[in-house]
């Protein structure tokens, strides 16, 4: 049973309001739970572009914008290359819709195959781009590690200059770093910039940045009115689906971003919005995380005929009607795949017993899927998940992940076993790795001894929540501060909130294993008089979404029983109806 904490315990002595008249009390308890006061009031409520930093500060990052300054003026033939997922793809996106805007002519762009060919700068592609007369490269979210193919790029005599997020290999805590023409990562140890939360295409961003300005500075280049916040849709995208900080920069930019999305004149990304219901109303970051995202994402996974960047850059509103629809029907045979893979792997777990982690194999897998089961079963079984897909050469390839609000760090997990990987790397709540079947076993016993060897320090699980709240302090006008508070995502999330003593009335089983409840308030137990239990009472229902409980919660779940429960507030859009709705996040019965 998780632990519940409130994140600021003065929360729950609060008194006079810490925000300016017209707040609801509600809200003033959120913002003290997150430490925000009147002196960065402001900067949260309503970030201000003139305060991002210089993107000169990145290191490398003037050598870089130089390059590109003497490609164009030399018209030299460019390639950008990419990340296949909708970090890379965005980063792309945001680069080749820049340089075009401020006049280069000859961009192209590569992304290796997601299935055929895997992540990473392959030295294969760079030696297909030199046969095309490309002379300069520029990585996207990808390169830190991709050492033989910058030697390829410096053998042929073409200049690539990198540009990614990740941490660099460190041996005896020296980086080991690529013979690229120069490295633009805010995350080597040689930048100072502190601007390492930035995502992929965040870097990117900043790159176009530097060049627009360098466009402006020299006399010799031409000048254009075009405008840096058209390319906010796109970051807002990748940002937020690369689970960066939403802090500083980030929180800026995706603030604007989510606005840029929202009114995107781009047919591809329009008719999307439009096609899941979601235009003409205001995002939210989960609008865009949970719904318009992974449509997009399953286009890479399935190596369909289209891919995400297609959708990106498509400038005809008939043919991205088009893309669009070809983009839901494939979506269609991803949910079915997956479906079918959860089914089996729930089949081949029948007798799994250690209650430390999942581990399931099946050459049924089909890869481009493996990360979204093992979400789905991190999450089922609420512990860390690895799912892997045996192909015909006898290797797996799998994908691992953490439940949501689990302390721990896969890539980490995986170094147990670096000795029967084939290769791992990741993040800390997702992580990639691949091995010989011959090693299985092998695999299989590191990690059973590491999380052993974890459980002898266990920490308790603890779910923090932001406020304790009443239903009758739910209302629209609370729910717009709410929604106003945000981008939520990593580094400020989602407010959770406690209501104590509600009664459900009714349930309802959905499609998927999912439940809808609908609960109501009821008097305060310790109330003592009559006026007490009047005063308690609010008459206030709401409906609350609890996604794949586990079926060890699912009977402790009773109509007519009281609860204390923990949960996200959404609004939620029914043909055009606007309610508001809880998303189940834990419960206890009274």
């Amino acid at each position: 049973m998780a632990e519940w904490k409130i994140k600021n315990n003065s929360v729950l002595n609060l008194k006079p309001a810490l925000t300016p008249a017209g707040f609801p009390h509600l809200i003033d308890q959120l913002l003290v739970s997150r430490g925000i006061g009147s002196e960065n009031l402001e900067s949260i409520l309503n970030p201000k572009l003139s305060s991002l930093k210089d993107p000169s500060t990145i290191f490398e990052m003037d050598k870089a914008t130089d390059r590109l300054v003497r490609a164009y003026k030399n018209n030299e033939k460019i390639c950008i290359y990419a990340d296949f997922d909708l970090d890379g793809t965005s980063g792309l996106a945001i680069l080749k819709d820049g340089f075009e805007k401020l006049g280069f002519k000859s961009v192209s762009f590569y992304q290796p195959k997601r299935l055929a060919e895997g992540y990473g700068f392959h030295a294969h592609a760079v030696s297909e781009l030199h046969e095309l007369g490309i002379t300069l490269i520029i990585t996207v979210d990808v390169g830190i590690t991709s050492f033989a193919a910058f030697d390829k790029a410096k053998e042929l005599g073409i200049d690539a200059i990198l540009t990614d997020h990740h941490l660099p290999i460190s041996e005896n805590n020296i980086e080991k770093l690529p013979a690229a023409y120069c490295l633009v990562n805010p995350n080597q140890k040689r930048c100072t910039s502190k601007l390492g939360y930035l995502c992929g295409a965040g870097v990117g961003f900043y790159l176009i940045r530097s060049l627009k300005r360098a466009f402006l500075n020299d006399i010799d280049l031409p000048k254009n009115n075009w405008d840096l916040k058209e390319l906010l849709d796109l970051f807002c995208i990748g940002t937020l689906t690369d689970m960066v900080p939403l802090i500083e920069d980030n929180r800026v930019l995706v603030k604007h971003g989510m606005i840029a999305l929202q009114n995107t004149i781009r047919p591809g990304l329009r008719r999307l919005l439009e096609k899941l219901d979601l235009n003409d109303r205001p995002l939210t970051s989960q609008d865009i995380a949970i719904r318009f995202a992974p449509k997009l994402n399953a286009l890479s996974r399935m190596e369909s005929g289209i891919l995400p960047i297609h959708i990106y850059l498509e400038s005809s509103a008939s043919r991205a009607r088009k893309l669009v629809d070809e983009m839901m029907q494939n979506n269609l045979t991803r949910q079915s795949l997956q479906s079918s893979a959860e089914d089996k792997a729930l089949s081949l777990l029948s007798d799994w017993t250690n209650s430390d982690f999942i581990f399931v194999v099946s050459d049924e897998f089909h890869r481009g899927i493996i990360g979204l089961i093992a979400t789905k079963l991190a999450n089922d079984f609420n512990r860390p998940a690895f799912v892997g897909s045996l192909n015909a050469e006898g290797m797996i390839v799998g994908s691992s992940r953490l439940p949501n609000g689990f302390d721990g760090n896969l890539v980490q997990t995986l170094k147990s076993a670096e000795n029967f990987l084939t290769r791992f790397g990741g993040h800390a709540a997702a992580a990639g790795f691949e091995f010989a079947l011959l090693n299985k076993k092998n695999v299989l016993n590191c990690l059973i001894d590491f999380f052993s060897e974890t459980k002898k320090n266990p920490k308790p699980v603890e779910i923090e929540f932001d406020a304790v709240a009443k239903l009758s302090e739910i209302n629209p006008l609370m729910m717009k501060w709410h929604d106003h508070l945000g981008p939520y995502g990593m580094g400020f999330q989602i407010p959770v909130f406690r209501f104590n003593s509600l009664r459900l009335k009714k349930i309802k089983e959905l499609k998927g294993g999912h439940l809808k409840l609908s609960f109501d308030s009821q008097k305060n137990p310790d109330s003592h008089s009559e006026s007490d239990e009047k005063k308690d009472i609010d008459n206030t229902t709401i409906d609350a979404l609890y996604f794949s409980p586990l079926e060890n919660r699912k009977k402790d779940i009773f109509e007519g029983q009281n609860y204390d429960i923990l949960g996200e507030l959404q609004i939620n859009y029914f043909n055009r109806n606007q309610t508001i709705q809880l998303l189940l996040k834990d419960f206890k019965t009274l």
